[in-house]
């Protein structure tokens, strides 16, 4: 799957739904304009609320307006601003996003979500050094994040620190034993180092706790083959090519060698992938997918 890179987290979309109403005014404001301030806020919340439901559906710029519109209705509520900078961070508007989200880290100093979201605009924007701060400030907050955890492995791993993302990514599997994206990424690091059968290992792991997740599916079919090519072993190059298959059938995006770099595949790992997606029974499984996914024309009368 992509790298996972906290956007807008679900606990913050569902939260938004239970956000408690402000406390009413002191009693010299006149009764009406109490009113007015809580329905506004009220009106903000709502709003919010669908931003995160069209947010969720990818429907981010629909979301984007109603979230600029809710901050202004409810602008001491740091989930709405937090809300806001996610939506931004997706469609890269990063001054923007960085704004918001220091809004919200100014109205509520300890929500680690706002850190974690900080650390992903400068993940995003390659200041490598600058996530790697902003996630230990969460995690000191939020320790047990198995989310926080893997994105700070992946800062570590950009900055070539191999041991420290290596054990971030332990650390998030042990708070979350189905998260198979960390067990992913150890296997890349694993096979960068020519510790093939350990990454194998990893993938398969992976695979077991998410047979639908392509990306380890697809680095161990390639995994697989490759070491059944150098070896004449005609039964892993058998089963590389089977799955290989499987993983292009659920997501074919990682038939393109930009994708999976960005997926933080390594230089071993994209070149002996090149090869495996060259292979005759590969491309034919890729047009054959093509094929099936193009509109058919109807017939003329």
């Amino acid at each position: 799957m992509p790298k996972h890179v906290r956007l807008i987290s679900l606990l913050v979309v569902c939260s938004l739904w239970s956000v408690p109403r402000s406390a009413h005014a002191q009693a010299l404001i006149p009764h009406t304009l109490q009113l007015d301030a809580a329905k506004l806020e009220k009106q903000g919340l709502s709003l919010a609320q669908e931003a995160a439901q069209l947010a969720q559906f990818q429907q981010v710029e629909l979301a984007l307006p109603r979230a600029r519109l809710a901050t202004q209705l409810a602008p001491k509520n740091d989930k709405v601003w937090l809300l806001l900078g996610g939506l931004q961070l997706q469609t890269k508007e990063f001054d923007g996003a960085i704004a918001a989200l220091k809004k919200a880290q100014s109205l509520n100093p300890k929500n680690a979500d706002i850190l974690f979201a900080l650390g992903s605009v400068n993940f995003q924007q390659k200041n490598y050094q600058a996530a790697v701060e902003n996630y230990q400030a969460g995690l000191k907050l939020k320790p047990n994040d198995s989310e926080g955890l893997f994105d700070l492995g992946n800062a570590y791993y950009l900055l070539g620190r191999l041991p420290d993302a290596i054990a971030q990514y332990n650390k998030a599997v042990s708070q979350d034993k189905k998260f198979w994206p960390a067990l992913n990424n150890i296997g890349l690091i694993n096979y960068e180092q020519g510790d093939t059968q350990g990454a194998i290992k990893q993938w398969q792991t992976a695979v077991t706790l998410d047979k639908q997740a392509a990306e380890p599916l697809l680095a161990l079919a390639v995994a697989l083959y490759t070491k059944g090519d150098a070896s004449g072993e005609q039964g892993l190059r058998q089963q590389g090519l089977t799955l290989g298959e499987a993983a292009l059938r659920i997501d074919q995006r990682y038939a393109n060698l930009d994708f999976l770099k960005e997926n933080l595949w390594g230089q071993r790992l994209l070149s002996d992938t090149k090869k495996f997606l060259e292979l005759p029974r590969i491309q034919a499984a890729l047009q054959q997918r093509e094929n099936s996914s193009s509109p058919r024309l109807q017939p003329t009368q």
